[in-house]
């Protein structure tokens, strides 16, 4: 049997902030009557598009990264490094958010991408030499 807390866990937060992006979207959505794709006309920084922008964010990131982590987890990597990772996806993914909500730019967006490029590629590297 595979052991894997660190990402379990992670992923448990995760799922709980990708669920309140989720209800931001529908909030939006049911506010302003549109049921598909985004405020049609809005400008590019209208409430609805920015709410799908950071769901959208969200889910282009996160799925990658933890499989990353939960690989290396298993694979026995380092505890420090799993954990670090993973610290760190959760953090730039609550921060990215908020700084997406904010007028650009602004150290919470780029904090947020930043923190999880940083996750991205420290994981895939580490992966690649865990099976080198």
């Amino acid at each position: 049997m595979i052991h894997t807390p660190i990402t379990l866990g992670t992923a448990g937060l995760l799922g709980l902030i990708y669920m309140a992006l989720t209800v931001n979207v529908v909030r939006y959505r049911l506010k302003l009557r549109v049921m598909l794709g985004d405020d049609a006309g809005a400008p590019e920084g209208s409430p609805l598009f920015m709410a799908i922008r950071m769901h959208g964010n969200f889910i282009e990131y996160v799925p990658l990264c933890l499989i990353l982590i939960g690989g290396l987890e298993a694979a026995g990597a380092s505890h420090d490094l799993v954990f670090g990772l993973a610290g760190s996806l959760v953090l730039a993914r609550a921060l990215h958010p908020f700084g997406l909500a904010m007028p650009a730019p602004n150290p919470l967006r780029a904090g947020g991408a930043l923190l999880t490029w940083a996750v991205l590629v420290v994981a895939s590297l580490s992966a690649l030499f865990m099976v080198v």
